[in-house]
């Protein structure tokens, strides 16, 4: 499955990301701090969801990897790049810093998506009282070892939501998606599979 570069505009400022063309399902993934849309593709990501059917976009956040710095709430962005993408309720996956971005949006517009990866996302107890809001699947990824964003986020998060589990990658650090990729992308594959399931019969 091919991967391609591509580049739209967002706020008046260019935005990069890496597309897997597929007929099921869109999701959107955004990145760590330290990482880029590039990191999907380094573990396999992209090629496993494109693969399976799915339609997979990897974003360059503002001022990260080929993204320019966007002065724009967060809220407003995402709203902006959904539209530029052209995708309708896509599965949403936030990687730490990247919940800066995601938890604004999905908490306010939980009808624009279709599910919820949540990977030691910055930010969940300060969107404690708005977490109920979302009521699409979520899975929540973290890893064993993470001393950096605490286990109680995890389970705050599945426990405010309606449908909410928690998957813990053994030895797995912060980002466990480079610890253990091949467990990472089997998990999100199968959740990938329950959200579409969903969302045919909507």
């Amino acid at each position: 499955m091919e991967v391609v570069s591509q580049f739209t505009t967002v706020a008046g400022k260019r935005v990069h990301y890496l597309a897997a063309a597929g007929q099921r399902l869109s999701i959107v993934l955004l990145h760590g701090a330290s990482f880029s849309s590039a990191t999907w593709q380094e573990t396999g990501t992209l090629e496993a969801l494109a693969s399976a059917g799915y339609q997979a976009f990897a974003i360059d956040l503002p001022g990260f990897g080929q993204s320019e710095q966007a002065s724009i709430a967060p809220t407003a962005w995402m709203s902006e790049l959904f539209d530029q993408l052209g995708v309708e309720a896509p599965v949403l996956l936030a990687a730490s810093m990247s919940g800066g971005y995601a938890l604004p949006f999905i908490t306010t517009q939980p009808g624009h998506i279709s599910g919820f990866v949540a990977i030691a996302p910055v930010g969940i107890p300060k969107y404690q009282e708005q977490l109920h809001a979302i009521t699409t699947p979520v899975l929540a990824v973290w890893g064993e070892q993470d001393h950096i964003v605490p286990i109680r986020d995890a389970e705050l998060l599945v426990n405010s939501v309606k449908r909410g589990r928690l998957v813990v990658i053994p030895k797995a650090t912060h980002a466990p998606y480079m610890s253990d990729p091949a467990f990472f992308n089997r998990e999100l594959l199968q959740f990938m599979a329950m959200c579409a399931q969903e969302h045919t019969k909507q």
